[in-house]
């Protein structure tokens, strides 16, 4: 009877282990986006049309889509910044440092422009219109280069206007699995994202909202 407790008590623990991992994974996956956002057909989508895994992502911002824009527009490694955890992105050399101000020399410009994740992890600039969406594509490579990735990979930023004056920011990443075991590097990969994309939608919105409530002269 005691060891029948026991394995009833281990399969119990193990299947609310289990069900607490897939409804964290499922919330990371949709982090502050609604059901019509998570829903909704973006920029970049037909880049990827059959995607393995999909994360669509939000956040209201009290300023206006031309407002934010700069700020999108000078994402990257080789630029503005990701406004994410910079010490945490240093540990592992990727040298980064975000800017607090607007740069107009480090924005995006056209389809085919280079924004780096790291030194040399880059990703491509897709698509692009000013102040309604931004559009990379590229991947990570096992070896942290951006050559030979087993997956591919589009990064959308989407400025969604509200009747407000305000905007949302729907940020969307999907994967396509090039190889069998692309999996078991993502599922990683898109957690660590996760963390990251959460710390940089707060690092754009408190860097917009700022800017737009300074008084212009």
């Amino acid at each position: 009877m005691g060891l029948m407790r026991g394995l009833a008590v281990g399969a119990a623990i193990a299947t609310a282990v289990t069900g607490a991992v897939v409804l964290v994974r499922r919330a990371s996956l949709r982090w502050g986006a609604s059901d019509d956002e998570v829903g909704m057909a973006a920029p970049g989508d037909h880049l990827l049309p059959r995607p393995d895994l999909q994360a669509t992502r939000a956040i209201s911002i009290d300023a206006t889509p031309a407002e934010v824009w700069p700020w999108i527009a000078q994402l990257g490694q080789n630029r503005g910044g990701l406004y994410s955890y910079d010490w945490l992105e240093n540990l592992v050399g990727v040298d980064i440092r975000t800017a607090d101000r607007i740069v107009p020399e480090l924005r995006v410009h056209a389809v085919g422009d280079v924004v780096n994740l790291a030194p040399e992890v880059a990703l491509s600039v897709a698509a692009l219109e000013e102040d309604r969406h931004l559009v990379l594509r590229g991947a990570v490579a096992l070896d942290g280069t951006g050559s030979g990735a087993p997956y591919d990979f589009t990064w959308a930023f989407v400025l969604v206007p509200r009747p407000d004056g305000s905007t949302r920011l729907v940020v969307r990443e999907r994967y396509a699995y090039l190889t069998s075991w692309a999996g078991a590097m993502v599922e990683p990969i898109e957690m660590v994202s996760f963390l990251m994309t959460a710390r940089m939608l707060r690092g754009i919105r408190d860097r917009a909202e700022r800017a737009a409530s300074q008084p212009t002269t």
